[in-house]
């Protein structure tokens, strides 16, 4: 990654809207954070992978993490510093947390600009960190390879989702074998061929529900992402997420609260360093 900046606390607590395309720059924090996309798609790049976070997801990202954002359509962004010593996961990775409605809310509500007394903003945040306890971890990580023969096929795989070929071809291509590729896989990215390429057209497929212009059909991004049919999509889009895709779209819509309609009036140009 290149040359990161160094935020201080008082910015990791925020609500901004991020306008499709927007890039926020590495840089890391000395609290952690959750970062959370009340509206649209957002994806968190580190060193290790990436981790995309929809509306039913936000994304765990410890102390020191050197991290960038993108917006995958317009997004309300919510991010939420949490002091070192309130740690409620004990993670020293990012990972993806499901956020039902009540975290989503108390989410919302503390990274608002709305003017509290102290006390009240320590109670609030004692009950946000309790709903943390008790959130399962999310599988949606898409690792990143270190070994140039698998990254050779996991960048071809990512300029083409719907490419269909097996192993041993796309191997070929990168001059190795079907076994050896599959061992990487297994050793570097902590999954099967099958899995990796499953998380990559997911993480494809939520981009493309939330682009701009006219929306796509439920069968085009099935293809386009790889899937022989929209049923096989819509399926593994549901185990993973707990919605269809068209609810998805119903989820990450025009929905905003009056926090998110502020930062709105203030949006940012498309590159920004914070937070």
């Amino acid at each position: 990654m290149p040359v990161f900046r160094h935020h201080p606390p008082h910015v990791t607590t925020v609500t901004r809207f991020l306008p499709q395309g927007t890039e926020v720059t590495p840089h890391h924090h000395d609290v952690h954070q959750i970062v959370y996309a009340g509206r649209g798609v957002l994806t968190v790049t580190t060193d290790a992978g990436s981790w995309v976070t929809p509306a039913t997801r936000a994304i765990w990202i410890p102390a020191g993490t050197v991290h960038e954002h993108r917006a995958h359509g317009d997004t309300d962004l919510h991010t939420v510093g949490v002091p070192l010593e309130a740690d409620p996961l004990g993670l020293d990775r990012p990972a993806v947390l499901a956020v039902g409605p009540l975290l989503r809310e108390l989410i919302i509500a503390y990274s608002g600009p709305v003017s509290r007394r102290a006390e009240e903003s320590r109670r609030l945040l004692a009950v946000l960190l309790d709903q943390l306890r008790h959130t399962p971890l999310q599988a949606l990580h898409l690792p990143r390879a270190r070994d140039p023969r698998l990254a050779a096929v996991c960048a071809a795989l990512r300029a083409d989702p719907a490419d269909s070929r097996p192993l041993a071809a796309l191997g070929a291509a990168a001059g190795a074998s079907e076994r050896t590729l599959a061992r990487l896989f297994r050793a570097e990215l902590g999954m099967t061929f099958p899995q990796w390429r499953t998380q990559l057209r997911l993480h494809h497929a939520l981009v493309l529900l939330t682009q701009d212009g006219p929306a796509l059909s439920v069968t085009a991004i099935a293809h386009r992402c790889g899937w022989a049919s929209a049923s096989a999509f819509i399926d593994a889009f549901r185990r993973s997420f707990g919605h269809t895709p068209g609810a998805h779209r119903a989820l990450v819509g025009p929905a905003t609260t009056p926090a998110t309609a502020a930062a709105r009036t203030r949006s940012r140009p498309r590159r920004s360093a914070s937070p």
